[in-house]
């Protein structure tokens, strides 16, 4: 691994110097932007909301840091369920189109906006960004950014942010996890799944209790305590094992999933819900089954509530970082996350690799619920020839 960070260092090394001749080349005068830099970019563009023949890879004018802002040479990018749900439209308040999608990337310091500290060309960095992150560069606040350890590639690092920053949050934060405590998870496969089975692998005795396709079981058995087929009857299962139910409920489905994780709660346990993947059902949005999930959902007595000592709790990473200004926070638990896996306590699992080319197909594997872990688009791999 420290031949490897080595081997990275000096590449970066290799690509100041080239910048940095190209540069003088130019007769550019001294800054803190970066000269020589092409202005045209390659990014993934969503030209409508609806399915996948939306999206496409266009040229794009590449964006200069404002103050306060970091500029980054993208390496890979993170793909999220939630992005399927952007290019459906199937979010709160979407954004007008054409729009580049994605939150999140890692990659190399290019440049550095008026008043930024901490960082340097050529530092190694993942980043959140607010959208437009499908790209070969990208600009974003430097409180969003955190430096990538020396151990960690950039695929490991495009899967980081989201995956955990979420699960930490909620088990920690929200639910205040402890030991000898129990968790049931949906999706137990996905990134965010195996984050928070990681997580829970750090406090003594915490049962972990998954939902996942049953292809997907011999992958991760070994990450969960008990784990049962994503269509099975799981409250039945879960209750002959813990007749009482369990502490957290985690829940990325929504729909008639929230009746049954809520009937799960032991007292004083704690719901969370974190999304809502059962809305997705086909390419493009569906009014009759995002009309379906909402109906499915219990309606929730306050009452209920307050007799039984249950907690119900939401959680949006993204509207708390960009609609709800806790950068502060999160960069505490980032902090906090770069210490356990410096450990080597968690890592995160990339399921996949593909090119900005092949977006299409990358989002057609979560969308048949197939990774394991977390997909990346990398911004330097070619795409896979077609075998006829």
């Amino acid at each position: 691994m420290a031949k490897e960070g080595a081997q990275r260092a000096e590449e970066t090394e290799q690509m100041i110097e080239k910048e940095g001749g190209k540069e003088a080349a130019e007769g550019s005068a001294a800054g803190s932007l970066r000269a020589g830099d092409t202005k045209e970019m390659r990014a993934v563009v969503l030209s409508a909301f609806g399915g996948l023949n939306k999206l496409r890879v266009s040229k794009k004018a590449m964006p200069e840091p404002q103050e306060g802002e970091l500029k980054i040479r993208v390496k890979a990018c993170g793909l999220n369920f939630i992005d399927l749900m952007v290019r459906q439209g199937n979010i709160d308040n979407p954004p007008k189109t054409p729009l580049v999608p994605g939150f999140e990337c890692s990659g190399i310091v290019e440049a550095l906006g008026d008043s930024v500290k901490g960082f340097e060309i050529g530092d190694r960095v993942m980043a959140f960004v607010n959208y437009n992150a499908w790209a070969e560069v990208v600009c974003t606040p430097v409180e969003f950014v955190y430096k990538i350890p020396d151990d960690m590639s950039f695929s490991e690092a495009a899967a980081f942010p989201m995956n955990f920053v979420t699960a930490y949050m909620m088990l920690f934060e929200v639910a205040n996890l402890r030991e000898g405590m129990s968790v049931l998870v949906h999706s137990a496969g996905g990134g965010v799944g195996q984050a928070v089975a990681q997580l829970c692998s750090t406090i003594p005795n915490v049962t972990v209790f998954g939902t996942a396709s049953s292809f997907k079981h011999e992958a991760i058995k070994d990450s969960v305590t008990h784990l049962f087929d994503r269509n099975a009857d799981y409250v039945q299962e879960v209750k002959r094992i813990s007749t009482d139910g369990v502490d957290i409920v985690l829940d990325c489905l929504c729909g008639e999933n929230t009746g049954k994780g809520l009937s799960l709660l032991k007292p004083l346990g704690t719901y969370i819900l974190y999304g809502s993947s059962n809305m997705v059902t086909g390419e493009t949005k569906s009014f009759f089954s995002f009309a379906k999930s909402w109906w499915q959902v219990e309606k929730v007595n306050p009452i209920k509530l307050y007799e039984e000592n249950k907690v119900i709790a939401g959680f949006s990473l993204l509207n708390l970082l960009f609609k709800q200004n806790r950068g502060g926070l999160i960069k505490g638990v980032m902090d906090k996350l770069l210490n356990l896996y410096s450990s080597k306590k968690i890592k995160p699992v990339v399921d996949s690799l593909w090119a900005l080319e092949e977006v299409k197909e990358a989002m057609q594997r979560i969308h048949d619920r197939g990774n394991i872990g977390k997909l990346i688009l990398d911004v330097e791999k070619a795409p896979t020839p077609l075998v006829s």
